[in-house]
């Protein structure tokens, strides 16, 4: 229970866009999660190796902004709604380790006692994240199509805390992101006014970083603001304090079995966290599911199909996207033709904006299907 404990994983900050508010506004909470916790990213803060800094908004016509949530301030709001539900009986410390999906049948064992449990359902729903239980047993199954790739880079997460007035040492309104080409730095802004900062690089920049000096010298070089921010010790700590961790993306179908069992959010589609869409998509899963309930009056014979066919594809789109994502991040912001296409972008979306939809916006501000959003991307350019 994350309530009480304090989990070790991943603690990359969640960035929380329209597809994730729309699904907690769905059950009351975005106003808990948002209002109370969220801050709020207005567009990018390109910091440049010579120091010099360039804001790129997200949205200039709307003024539609992302928020930065922290994952365990998410994670207690929704337990705790959880919980409220009668019907709803939350089980801990209980692990899956195999599964009848057809029949409906589970086996669970206890991470405290190693006893085992059996369990019957109408409905398994595998949210059990990217090393899902749920989706291995599905894979055993004919016709089921799997693909997985780490990519050649690592993240480690460091910390760039707040003044010593206790307030943010850099625009608390922006993600920041320092694009050095092969590698990158991103930070987003939290509520104590710290940043949760995070290197993503290749395996070989981290190969050359396993030494302090190294690592000093590595951030003087690259990076020489955030080491006066942070300051030596408190870099040298961070950087040191766990292994560097990999980035896996995931592509599955179909996501459901029958009537007695769906996949969703990383079980159905981990994603490289560069497009910021892995919680929204997710949470956006659980909307779709609701709405296709509403119309087909439950009848899961006929949702659970229908949630494959409208998923599947679109999932793979925001996989491939946050792919493509992370090379615009690290190596094309700072190009002449990038910046170039933003502005012919952000003067016809100005002028006509149901016509001229940029690919960031549709992905980030709307609930256009990702494959579509990457149809209207494809028409663009060749405009």
């Amino acid at each position: 229970d994350i309530r009480i404990d304090v989990m070790q994983g991943q603690s990359i900050n969640l960035a929380l866009s329209l597809r994730g508010r729309e699904t907690l506004r769905a059950v009351g909470l975005e106003d808990a999660l948002v209002k109370n916790h969220g801050m709020i990213m207005r567009g990018r803060m390109v910091h440049n190796k010579d120091g010099s800094l360039k804001e790129l908004l997200y949205d200039n016509v709307k003024g539609n902004s992302i928020y930065s949530v922290n994952r365990r301030h998410l994670n207690i709001i929704l337990l705790n709604a959880a919980e409220k539900y009668p019907m709803v009986q939350l089980n801990f410390n209980k692990k899956l380790v195999d599964a009848d999906l057809m029949k409906g049948t589970m086996k669970f064992v206890s991470t405290e006692t190693g006893l085992t449990e059996d369990a019957e359902a109408d409905l398994i729903i595998g949210a059990d994240g990217a090393y899902s239980t749920v989706r291995r047993i599905m894979a055993r199954r004919q016709y089921f199509n799997y693909a997985q790739t780490y990519i050649k880079h690592k993240y480690v997460e460091l910390t760039v805390p707040a003044g010593d007035n206790k307030e943010f040492q850099m625009s608390g309104r922006n993600l920041h992101i320092w694009p050095r080409g092969e590698f990158m730095m991103t930070a987003l802004p939290n509520e104590d006014r710290s940043f949760t900062g995070n290197l993503f690089a290749p395996f070989d920049i981290f190969d050359k970083l396993k030494t302090p000096e190294a690592v000093l010298s590595f951030y003087a070089e690259q990076f020489p603001d955030l080491l006066r921010l942070m300051g030596e010790p408190k870099l040298l700590k961070d950087f040191f304090l766990s292994e560097p961790k990999p980035l896996i993306s995931i592509q599955c179908e179909p996501f459901h079995v029958g009537k007695t069992a769906l996949l969703v959010g990383d079980a159905a589609h981990a994603m490289v966290p560069f497009y910021a869409q892995g919680m929204n998509t997710g949470f956006e899963d659980i909307l779709v599911l609701d709405e296709l309930m509403d119309r087909y009056d439950s009848d899961l014979a006929e949702v659970l199909p229908k949630f494959s066919q409208l998923r599947c594809d679109d999932a793979h789109a925001i996989c491939d996207l946050a792919m493509y994502n992370y090379i615009e991040m690290r190596d094309l912001l700072t190009t002449k033709s990038y910046l170039f296409r933003k502005f012919i972008d952000r003067i016809l979306y100005t002028f006509f904006p149901k016509f001229w939809i940029p690919l960031y916006i549709s992905v980030q501000f709307t609930r256009m299907g990702f494959r579509d959003c990457m149809i209207n991307k494809e028409w663009q350019d060749k405009v």
